[in-house]
C-alpha cells in the first residue's frame, strides 16, 4: 500500500546533507530540465495531473500558465510551509529528511515560470526545520547548484527563507503574500478572473512544499510514471499523516485511491489499546467529520472525499476513539480558530468568537436545543460571506460535528 516518490529518501542515514544526497541520486533531474523549454516542463506537469497539496487540489501545471509571458517584470515563486493546520505535519518530513529534494524542486519550478528568484515561507514554530532548509541552501549555494549558475547552466536561481511569526492565517496564500510583504497577514479580496498572484506588484505562484518536492520526480521520469499510480481524476501519490489512538501514528506515501480504512488498520496498525472507532477528520481540522460508518466506504483521493461529504484537504488524518466527548473535542478547535481569526470579516471575527461561548455555555451544563439552532445559524453566516475560505471551513468541522453526534450536545443540556 505504501509506495516512495516524495518519501523514497527518508530513511537514508544524514541524507539531508549535500554530501550524502548526491551519493544517492539529489538532483539528477536537472541535466534534463535543461534540455527542455520551460513550456516543456509545464505541459509535462499538466499532463501528469499534479495537485496542490496544501489543502485546495487545484491543477499545479494550469496555474503556472497563468504566469504573464513576456512580462518584464521579474517572476517569483513562492513555497508555502506554513503548515498550522491541526493533524498535519507531512511538509516538515521534507524539510527534515530531503530538504535538497525541495531545492531541485525549486530550481525546476522556477525554470517552468521564468522565476530566478524563490522564497520558503515557513511557520515560525518551525525553527529547527527552517535551520535544516538553511543548511541546505548554503551547502547549495557553496557547490555551484544555486546562485549566479544552476549547475554550470546558463540560469540564475536564488532562494531565500522566510520565517511566518506563527499565524495560522498565513497558510492563505495571499496572508502568506501579505506577511511577506511585510504587512500583517490579512487575506486579499479574490479577482474576478483567474490569474497569477502578485508580490509587491511582480508576477508570482505560490505552492505547496510538497506539491513543489514532487515535480523532480515528474521531469526525470516523465508524466506517464506520475500518472501510473493513483486514479484518473486524482493521479500520483500525497503523504498521509495519522494521528490519534492508533498503534502506527506518523506519515506515510500513498496512492490515491486506496480506501480510509484499510490504511487506518493495515499501515496504522489498528486502533490502539481495543478502542472502537468512533469519526475521523480526514484532511486537517477544518475537514468534515466522518463517522465511523462512513469511514468504512471513503476513499483516499478529492473526487470520493467530496461523494462522502468531507474534502481531502492536506491529508492529515486526525482519528478520533470512542471515549472522545464531541462537544469538547468541537471545543478544543473553535478555541484555535477563535484564537487564529484574523478579525478582517465580521461573520468570522464574531461567528468564533460566538461559537465558542455557546459550547462553554453548553458544557457547563446551561445550554438549550435553542444553542444548538444558533450555533448551525451562526455556521451559515460563516459560510461564504468573508474573503478567504478560513470561515467556511470552520463552518465545516464545526456543523458536521452538531449534526453527526447530536446526541452528545443534547446530554449536556441541564434539562
Amino acid at each position: 500500500m505504501v509506495v516512495k516518490v516524495v518519501s523514497k529518501k527518508f530513511d537514508i542515514p544524514d541524507y539531508h546533507k549535500l554530501e550524502v544526497a548526491q551519493k544517492n541520486g539529489a538532483y539528477s533531474s536537472i541535466e534534463k530540465l535543461f534540455t527542455m523549454k520551460p513550456d516543456e516542463v509545464t505541459e509535462e506537469v499538466c499532463k501528469s495531473g499534479l495537485r496542490g497539496k496544501g489543502g485546495g487540489g487545484a491543477a499545479c501545471g494550469p496555474k503556472w500558465k497563468l504566469m504573464p509571458k513576456d512580462d518584464p517584470r521579474p517572476a517569483y515563486l513562492i513555497v508555502n510551509g506554513d503548515e498550522s493546520e491541526p493533524g498535519t505535519f507531512k511538509d516538515r518530513q521534507i524539510f527534515q529528511y530531503d530538504p535538497h529534494l525541495l531545492i531541485e524542486g525549486i530550481i525546476c519550478s522556477s525554470y517552468a515560470i521564468n522565476a530566478h528568484h524563490a522564497y520558503i515561507y515557513i511557520r515560525g514554530e518551525y525553527k529547527f526545520f527552517s535551520d535544516r532548509v538553511d543548511e541546505a541552501i548554503q551547502e547549495a549555494y557553496a557547490a555551484g547548484i544555486i546562485g549566479d549558475s544552476v549547475m554550470g547552466h546558463d540560469y540564475k536561481m536564488e532562494i531565500t527563507v522566510h520565517r511566518g511569526a506563527g499565524a495560522y492565517i498565513c497558510g492563505e496564500k495571499s496572508a502568506l503574500i501579505e506577511s511577506l510583504e511585510g504587512k500583517r497577514g490579512h487575506p486579499r479580496l479574490k479577482p474576478h478572473g483567474k490569474e497569477c498572484e502578485w508580490f509587491f506588484d511582480n508576477p508570482a505562484t505560490v505552492n505547496n512544499v510538497e506539491t513543489i518536492a514532487t515535480v523532480p520526480f515528474i521531469v526525470e521520469n516523465g508524466y506517464e510514471a506520475y500518472t501510473a499510480y493513483g486514479t484518473e481524476k486524482s493521479p500520483g501519490t500525497m503523504l498521509f499523516a495519522m494521528s490519534g489512538p492508533v498503534k502506527n501514528p506518523g506519515v506515510y506515501e500513498l496512492a490515491f485511491g486506496n480506501k480510509m480504512i484499510d490504511f487506518l488498520n493495515e499501515v496504522g496498525g489498528g486502533m490502539r489499546d481495543g478502542k472502537k472507532l468512533k469519526a475521523i477528520i480526514p484532511g486537517g481540522s477544518s475537514c468534515p467529520i466522518l463517522t465511523a460508518k462512513e469511514v468504512e466506504s471513503a476513499v483516499l483521493d478529492y473526487e470520493s472525499m467530496w461523494d462522502v461529504g468531507s474534502t481531502l484537504g492536506t491529508g492529515g488524518m486526525i482519528v478520533i476513539d470512542e471515549d472522545t466527548c464531541m462537544v469538547e473535542a468541537a471545543k478544543n478547535l473553535i478555541e484555535f480558530y477563535h484564537h487564529e481569526s484574523c478579525g478582517q470579516c465580521t461573520p468570522c471575527r464574531e461567528g468564533c468568537g460566538w461559537i465558542d461561548d455557546i459550547l462553554a455555555k453548553i458544557l457547563a451544563g446551561e445550554g438549550s436545543k435553542k444553542d444548538i439552532d444558533t450555533i448551525l445559524d451562526v455556521c451559515v453566516s460563516l459560510n461564504g460571506k468573508t474573503i478567504c475560505v478560513f470561515a467556511p471551513a470552520v463552518k465545516d468541522i464545526i456543523q458536521s460535528m452538531v449534526q453527526k453526534f447530536p446526541q452528545e450536545f443534547e446530554a449536556y443540556f441541564k434539562n
